[in-house]
C-alpha cells in the first residue's frame, strides 16, 4: 500500500532518505496551515508531519482529532523550535518527558525531537541517527493504522452495499429509499429545482404466483427490474419497495416531466412479453402513480410517497395498466366536487 504524508511546514530534504527516495510513500510539503486544512478535506494523507515552529501547529493536532472522519489521521509532531530544544539539553529528561507528555495529550500521536542538522558531532550525528529511526518507526505505526482504516472502510461499504441492496433484484431496498429520499428532498429544496417520484405495482402478480408458483415470480420480478433500469435516465434512482412494489425517485423533474417517465415505463412493459425460460413468455402491465414534491411535505418524504401511494390505488381501481398524476387526481376531486 502507498502511504500519503502530508507536511505542515518544514523541508522534505531533512526527512529520512528512506521517506524521501522510497516508493512506498507519497509525500507532500505544505506551508500554509489554511492551504493545509483543506487540503486534508479535499483527500485526507495517512500521515501527518507537524512542524512545531509553524503557526498553529498544536491546533492543526487538536482539529485532526476533534473531527471524527479525520482522527484516523496519523498526526507527528516534529519539534524544530530552537528555543524548545536548547531547553531540551538545559533541563534534561524529565523535562522532555513533560513536553512529549504534553503534545501527546493536546492531539499528537507521536512527538519527535528533531535537531538541527548542521550539527555534526559524533554523539549528535547518532542521536540524529536514531531519531530518523524513530521516524521511520512511527511512520510504520501511521501505516498499520491506515492500512486498518482502509479495510475497515471497505468492510463498511460492503455491509452497507448489501444492507441497502434487494437479494432478488439487486435494486436498492425499501431501507436505502428511506435513507436516500430525506437527502434527494433536501437537495431539492436547497438547489430549489423540481422533484418527483413514482410508485409502480405488477398488476395480478399474486395470480402468476398461484399458476406458475413463486419461482417463476421471483424470475418475473428480475426481468421487469432489468428492463426498468434499462429504461430510466441517469437521474432517476429505482427501488423495490416491497413485493411487487417499486419507487422511483425523479430528481431535477417537474410533475409533467414525471408523468412522461410513468407514461414510458407504462409502455415499454407491456409492449413486450416477458420471457421466463425456453417454453414460458409472460405478458405484464403495471400500475403507476406520481406526485411532485410540494413545498408543504415533511422533510422525510412520507407526504410524497403517500400521494404517490394514492394515485396509484387510483390506477389499479380505474381498471389498472395506466398511469395516474397530478392533473388526473386533480380532475377527480373536481368531478366529485361538482357532481
Amino acid at each position: 500500500m502507498n502511504i500519503s504524508i502530508l507536511i505542515y511546514g518544514g523541508d522534505i530534504a531533512t526527512l529520512p532518505d528512506q521517506i524521501r527516495d522510497g516508493t512506498a510513500f507519497s509525500v507532500e510539503v505544505i506551508a500554509n496551515l489554511d492551504q493545509a486544512v483543506s487540503r486534508i478535506q479535499i483527500s485526507p494523507p495517512d500521515v501527518m508531519l507537524v512542524q512545531a515552529s509553524c503557526d498553529g501547529s498544536m491546533q492543526l493536532c487538536r482539529w485532526l482529532k476533534d473531527v471524527t472522519k479525520l482522527s484516523w489521521i496519523y498526526c507527528i509532531l516534529l519539534e524544530d523550535r530552537a528555543e524548545v530544544l536548547a531547553d531540551r539539553s538545559k533541563y534534561g529528561w524529565e523535562w522532555e518527558l513533560e513536553m512529549t507528555s504534553s503534545a501527546l495529550r493536546q492531539g499528537a500521536d507521536a512527538y519527535i525531537w528533531q535537531l538541527p542538522e548542521e550539527k555534526t558531532e559524533k554523539s549528535l550525528v547518532s542521536e540524529l541517527s536514531a531519531n530518523n529511526r524513530l521516524l521511520l518507526a512511527q511512520l510504520t505505526v501511521g501505516l498499520r493504522k491506515a492500512q486498518k482504516y482502509r479495510d475497515l472502510v471497505r468492510t463498511n461499504d460492503l455491509l452497507s452495499a448489501i444492507a441497502l441492496a434487494d437479494a432478488l433484484t439487486e435494486m436498492n431496498n425499501r431501507r436505502a429509499l428511506e435513507w436516500d429520499l430525506p437527502r434527494q428532498i433536501q437537495k431539492a429544496r436547497s438547489s430549489n429545482s423540481p422533484m418527483s417520484l413514482i410508485i409502480l405495482d405488477v398488476d395480478f402478480f399474486k395470480k402468476v404466483n398461484d399458476s406458475h408458483g413463486h419461482l417463476v415470480g421471483d424470475r418475473l420480478l428480475q426481468l421487469l427490474c432489468n428492463r426498468l433500469r434499462h429504461n430510466l435516465r441517469f437521474q432517476d434512482t429505482p427501488f423495490r419497495y416491497g413485493g411487487e412494489e417499486f419507487v422511483i425517485i425523479l430528481s431535477n423533474t417537474t410533475s409533467d416531466e414525471a408523468m412522461v417517465v410513468a407514461r414510458r415505463l407504462n409502455r415499454i412493459v407491456s409492449e413486450q412479453p416477458f420471457a421466463i425460460n425456453n417454453k414460458l413468455s409472460l405478458n405484464v402491465t403495471i400500475s403507476l402513480g406520481t406526485a411532485c414534491l410540494q413545498p408543504e411535505d415533511d422533510a422525510d418524504g412520507k407526504s410524497l410517497l403517500h400521494r404517490a401511494d394514492q394515485r396509484l390505488l387510483k390506477a389499479k381501481a380505474t381498471g389498472r395498466n395506466r398511469v395516474i398524476g397530478v392533473s388526473d387526481a386533480s380532475q377527480s376531486h373536481l368531478k366529485a366536487v361538482t357532481s
